[in-house]
């Protein structure tokens, strides 16, 4: 299925064709469309919490139907959830994942003046940047990523545009493939369509987007005191999450991406189990990464506090061949 899709967008390149590779997300998405305007709480014995996002969403994928929406069709920069469009086309493009990347200068964060923990000219496999992307959300790793993409980086961002289109993404728009540039733009109803696409086509993403921690085993470190000539080391190197609730207990979560910059406050995507519930949850724009983490509790709890629903009609992920 995966070659598919990437079949299917090169057919959109030479043809204008806007046709999907037979997946599910298609009708999902007009769904969306034409009930998003009209949001149906779930029956529910507590107030609707406020929230400190700017824009929210949460839908549930068995019934097609959005729960709750605020601002939801409101563009904003998404910065690091730019990154789920971004692994996807990594996997869709068939690439080895055992081939060795090297880190060079061209992956310098020069819009942010972040850092990384990945030195200039180490090397790294595509499946261990694919990790340090999703896990750790490393802007060096997306970008060699990116980089390395057949036809490069131009065309990588091309395909990410491309992609949006087909899957019915119409107010998103990339232009790099970290999510460092506020130029990549969506809003909470694109989101959730790009969510519910991934989870349902690509377990690697699940997986991997879910592990609370990631390590790389023996890798150099260079280290540097004043005045002391460098120092090498080969240890291993151990990455948390950027979502907490990858490592808590009480969170059942299915696929999951975070991300920042000043221009699009802090952000969060999931899909999750919640209350018997298959659920996607979008939060762009919150005002500080506990306000982020408070948002979605307060879903989770506004969630349970609902009418127990059970469907045998539920929305599992489908694989791909």
């Amino acid at each position: 299925m995966k070659a598919v899709l990437s079949g299917l967008l090169l057919l959109c390149v030479h043809t204008g064709a806007a046709a999907l590779d037979g997946r599910t997300a298609p009708q999902w998405g007009d769904q969306l469309d034409t009930t998003l305007s009209a949001p149906q709480p779930a029956p529910k014995v507590a107030p609707m919490p406020e929230f400190s996002a700017h824009s929210v969403l949460v839908f549930d994928q068995a019934s097609g139907q959005p729960l709750l929406a605020k601002n939801a069709n409101l563009q904003t920069p998404i910065a690091s959830i730019t990154k789920l469009m971004t692994a996807m086309l990594v996997l869709n493009a068939g690439q080895p994942l055992d081939e060795l990347i090297a880190i060079t200068e061209e992956d310098r964060d020069t819009l942010k003046g972040t850092g990384s923990r990945l030195a200039f000219g180490s090397r790294y496999t595509r499946g261990q940047l694919l990790h340090l992307a999703l896990i750790a959300s490393d802007n060096r790793a997306a970008n060699a990523l990116g980089r390395n993409y057949p036809g490069g980086l131009q065309r990588f961002v091309a395909t990410m545009n491309r992609t949006a289109r087909v899957l019915g993404m119409n107010d998103t728009v990339y232009v790099e493939p970290t999510g460092l540039s506020s130029g990549n733009r969506s809003t909470a109803h694109d989101l959730a369509k790009l969510v519910n696409y991934a989870y349902q086509n690509y377990p690697e993403i699940r997986h991997i987007s879910t592990a609370g921690n990631y390590t790389l085993d023996s890798q150099r470190v260079v280290t540097q005191k004043k005045q002391q000539k460098p120092q090498v080391h080969y240890r291993t190197v151990a990455f948390n999450n950027t979502n907490r609730f990858t490592r808590a207990d009480d969170w059942h979560i299915g696929l999951s991406k975070t991300g920042f910059i000043n221009e699009a406050g802090h952000c969060l995507i999931m899909q999750a189990q919640v209350a018997n519930r298959d659920v996607i949850i979008v939060l762009l724009d919150a005002r500080g990464t506990g306000n982020r983490a408070s948002d979605a509790t307060r879903i989770k709890e506004w969630l349970e506090s609902a009418t127990p629903l059970r469907s045998d009609n539920r929305n599992t992920a489908a694989s791909r061949t």
